[in-house]
């Protein structure tokens, strides 16, 4: 069974057009590893003017915390998160472990 998840993340307005233009191409060592790690329907949208993002996706694995270390480690994903990175704006109320802020399902529709 799928978990579902939600997080969110500022993005600074100077850098919207550059962060869509990235993500129409994703790296496809990125998406590999994503898909690896039992990361599927991923999606992330953008709320204007507030400049907020909202990124959803399905875990379809077994041992999250091993999947996300895989993550985590991946040299190509490293780098694409010193691309992307600077461009975000972490939420003040994120927890100290998070980048993007996660947030509680409170309703799901089949």
């Amino acid at each position: 069974m799928a978990q579902r998840m939600g997080m969110m993340i500022g993005i600074t307005a100077e850098h919207i057009a550059e962060y869509k233009r990235l993500h129409a191409e994703v790296w496809p060592d990125v998406l590999k590893r994503l898909k690896q790690s039992n990361i599927s329907n991923y999606s992330i949208f953008l709320r204007e003017p507030e400049n907020l993002m909202f990124s959803y996706w399905e875990y379809l694995g077994d041992d999250f915390a091993a999947d996300m270390k895989a993550i985590s480690e991946d040299e190509v994903t490293q780098k694409w998160w010193t691309v992307c990175g600077p461009m975000q704006q972490p939420l003040d109320s994120r927890s100290p472990d998070e980048w993007w802020a996660t947030m509680e399902e409170v309703f799901h529709l089949e």
